[in-house]
């Protein structure tokens, strides 16, 4: 029997689309993309590069709390940059926030994302 709930919680950005922050279906959460929205004022946080991820991680810190875990459950993570020569700054703060075992991941230069922001990840994790 499949066990479907929706994941949702203040200390990250509301959706602003038609989406869930996350969906856990058994002891798989599927976490929507996030951006460097800062959750109280659902702007974005800085033009700074690693500003703007260092607040992609704390949002996808709190959905995935929120779900029962942490950053250490995420099994796949996707990464969209608007410019790949940022994704050194990706894998020093990466390397803050995560430690060995790594997630499984994939980087991906895309023209644009919402809200004009630099970055956007999204991820699967396993509780």
């Amino acid at each position: 029997m499949t066990n479907k709930a929706i994941i949702h919680t203040d200390q990250a950005p509301a959706a602003i689309g038609t989406y869930s922050q996350a969906v856990k279906v058994n002891n798989t959460v599927y976490l929507s993309g996030q951006i460097p929205l800062d959750p109280e004022t659902m702007e974005l946080v800085s033009e700074d590069i690693a500003a703007q991820i260092s607040q992609v991680f704390d949002n996808l810190t709190a959905v995935c709390k929120a779900a029962g875990g942490d950053l250490s459950n995420i099994v796949k993570l996707n990464i969209f940059l608007t410019d790949l020569g940022d994704f050194p700054v990706v894998n020093e703060i990466m390397a803050q926030r995560f430690q060995e075992p790594y997630p499984a991941r994939a980087a991906i230069g895309v023209r644009a994302l919402p809200k004009g922001a630099m970055v956007e990840m999204d991820g699967i994790v396993i509780i």
